[in-house]
């Protein structure tokens, strides 16, 4: 891992050449553009973004109906807003009728930081991930982001995808991406730990910390929480015997519950969910928060060793 790009500029960057190649793709904002990265789109095909004002409801419903003219819409706006705000038309109007929206929210989890309990969206996973027929994807770096976008435009039906403010690292082999497939970036025996989004990098730092005590342990990217690759979740909980899950989001309801899922009744493990423990967050610097909370890769290294 070298350069650190946040997924959300490597999301708007990608949408600007999506648009040149796909001419069915609109972007929708409420009126984030500079923050959430579409002004990228803007800039290069005005002609296909709209800016919905401070009405994440109506945009969804916008979106909605763009849909079933054969366009693709992707809407964005913060995590809060979009999976929070604008949830009842998410369900009612985007997947009960399954139309193919792309919602693309950034500033997930605790490390926006600054803003706030009020703005940090801990449970946005487990609320996406409840509706019937919704696609979950949480991309772990730059590079992945970009290809979760053109993925999306091909792939049929509403998805809910999840990027990060910060700048997080990008990883220095160039990953496959396919929607449903977890990529397991680290082998290991003594454990399996799953992770998503900006915690993939923090797992890979833990492992290496703990490789220096003599503990190996693998590191699987769960970029597609629903529909999760059940069968790499259940090959390395039954490889190892010790399953950890990483994630910046709630315990309830999320990566943990998602792998737990799999596992009940047909793997016997341990098993252990790192995660954010029924609290909101609070204010303060991205990184301040996360060790607040736990999620830095030192304490997720110690986490895991109490497990052994």
């Amino acid at each position: 891992m070298s350069e650190k790009i946040a997924t959300r500029e490597a999301y708007g960057k990608a949408l600007a050449e999506l648009g040149n190649v796909n001419d069915k793709v609109v972007v929708l904002d409420a009126d984030l553009a500079g923050a959430t990265m579409t002004k990228f789109f803007k800039a290069a095909h005005p002609d296909r973004f709209f800016d919905c004002g401070i009405a994440e409801g109506n945009m969804m419903d916008i979106g909605a109906g763009l849909s079933t003219t054969g366009l693709v819409p992707y809407c964005s706006t913060f995590a809060l807003f979009g999976a929070g705000r604008a949830y009842e038309q998410i369900r009612n109007s985007i997947a009960y009728p399954r139309f193919n929206v792309k919602i693309c929210c950034t500033h997930a989890g605790l490390s926006v930081g600054e803003d706030g309990g009020s703005h940090q969206s801990v449970e946005d996973i487990g609320l996406m991930r409840l509706i019937p027929g919704m696609t979950v994807i949480v991309p772990a770096d730059a590079n992945e982001a970009k290809k979760a976008t053109f993925a999306l435009a091909d792939f049929q039906g509403p998805v809910y995808m999840r990027l990060a403010r910060s700048a997080t690292p990008v990883f220095e082999e160039d990953y496959p991406f396919e929607i449903g497939k977890a990529n397991v970036m680290r082998e290991g025996k003594d454990a399996a730990v799953f992770a998503c989004g900006t915690m993939v990098p923090e797992a890979l730092e833990a492992a290496r910390l703990l490789a220096a005590d003599g503990i190996e342990v693998s590191v699987i990217n769960v970029h597609t929480i629903k529909p999760i690759d059940a069968d790499c979740v259940a090959k390395y909980a039954a490889k190892t015997g010790n399953v950890i899950t990483v994630e910046e989001h709630s315990v309830i309801g999320g990566l943990g519950d998602a792998v737990a899922d799999v596992l009940m009744g047909k793997v016997n493990c341990k098993f252990l969910k790192i995660g954010v423990n029924d609290q909101f967050g609070q204010s303060g610097k991205a990184a301040d928060v996360m060790r607040e909370y736990g999620l830095t890769a030192d304490q997720i290294a110690a986490k895991i060793k109490g497990t052994l």
